[in-house]
């Protein structure tokens, strides 16, 4: 691994004060979640308690955290941040609720509880994710406090992380993939589009709300993510053979019986750690211009690839 002695003693220091941190943005993503998604007595009720259910099932919130701590680094309000929080997240469950139905990874399993379709079925699952989408733009058109030119380049950044050329398209690439191998290059273009997207429009959508941000912080920022949203898939997959079904919340080895491309079927699991501690690596390395402005972010980057679940 990347850490050396000091480096680890550091990385205990920065997540003593960030768990701290990670509790309270926790906390409040979930009420800003609470206040974007309609009541659940509210008409269509079936409706509204799926959407719910897919929301506030719990989760490890990592793209909020990804928004606040880059909010972090940048110096600004987490009143603007808001937004790109909470809209993420539901794109994020919009695209959990469709990953998991019979036509796709067919999964029973989500967070250690039954999945939307599981739980009430599978037209109002695919509703409830439909419905969470155009909820997610809603949120990012409503944002206070930056110019109309700053909501709009977020607007277009969230749009296309979710669509055909980002995290739909992935999952388009993922499905047909099914049976065959993939080049390491075309499973990282994939993970880039699946995972990543999503992954990067958190961290960035934090630095398109920084007034005048130089360019050259730009473009570690966006180095920064793209490397972190690359290591957040392979991780998944290392976890898919290596992880307990009770500890990952989804059903261990899904991807292997559905004969998936991933990294450790191609290269294995030893190499697929190594390239996700040459991605962490090479992440760590695009923070270094930040100083100590980006220790939750440094510290978010290790955990994503250290991850047990």
């Amino acid at each position: 691994m990347y850490a050396t002695r000091p480096d680890f003693l550091r990385l205990k220091r920065v997540q003593d004060t960030f768990q701290d941190r990670i509790a309270a943005y926790t906390h409040r993503v979930e009420r800003k979640l609470d206040e974007a998604l309609p009541l659940a007595s509210t008409q269509p009720v079936r409706l509204h308690e799926a959407m719910r259910y897919a929301v506030q099932g719990g989760g490890k919130r990592v793209r909020p955290l990804l928004v606040y701590a880059t909010g972090e680094c940048l110096g600004l309000d987490n009143r603007i941040l808001d937004a790109p929080a909470v809209a993420i997240e539901l794109i994020h469950a919009f695209s959990l609720v469709h990953d998991d139905l019979p036509a796709m990874d067919d999964d029973d399993l989500r967070r250690g509880k039954p999945t939307v379709h599981k739980a009430f079925d599978e037209a109002t699952a695919i509703l409830a994710a439909d419905a969470l989408q155009p909820l997610a733009f809603s949120v990012l058109a409503s944002v206070d406090g930056v110019s109309a030119a700053a909501r709009t380049r977020i607007v277009q950044l969230v749009a296309e992380a979710s669509g055909s050329l980002g995290m739909t398209g992935g999952q388009a690439i993922d499905l047909g993939a099914e049976g065959r191998s993939l080049s390491a290059a075309e499973l990282e273009h994939m993970y880039a589009l699946k995972t990543g997207a999503l992954i990067h429009a958190s961290v960035v959508s934090a630095s398109l709300l920084q007034e005048n941000l130089p360019a050259n912080d730009a473009t570690a920022l966006d180095a920064f993510a793209r490397a972190i949203g690359i290591a957040f898939q392979i991780k998944d997959d290392i976890l898919d053979i290596e992880g307990d079904t009770d500890v990952i919340g989804k059903p261990a080895g899904s991807d292997v019986a559905a004969n998936k491309a991933t990294y450790p079927a191609l290269i294995g699991v030893a190499a697929s750690k190594a390239r996700c501690d040459e991605l962490l690596g090479g992440a760590l390395a695009e923070l270094e211009r930040f100083g100590n402005r980006a220790a939750s972010l440094d510290w978010l980057a290790r955990y994503i690839v250290e991850r047990g679940h």
